[in-house]
């Protein structure tokens, strides 16, 4: 999880713990709890949002597989673009 300016007025300390919480769960638990999860987030969302957020967790999957397929080499050498590189921050 990461901080940017867009997200400075998140309660960053009780997602961490929701965050940790979470990963305590069996992998099956997990998806379960992501996929009831998303009819709320679509439902606040345009159908283009929703997409956008699909694609940024997508990447998100890829990246992390990326970088633990390349422990070490840093961000410079994956192809696979970053929240960094797609905020441009």
């Amino acid at each position: 999880m990461t901080t940017s300016s867009r997200t400075d007025w998140m309660n960053h300390p009780e997602l961490r713990r929701l965050v940790d919480d979470s990963n305590r769960l069996t992998l099956a638990e997990r998806v379960t709890l992501v996929k009831g999860l998303i009819p709320g987030i679509a439902d606040e969302q345009t159908a283009e949002q929703f997409a956008a957020f699909v694609e940024e967790m997508r990447l998100k999957g890829n990246r992390f597989n990326e970088a633990k397929s390349h422990p070490g080499e840093g961000r410079a050498t994956r192809s696979v673009p970053g929240e960094r590189d797609i905020e441009s921050r």
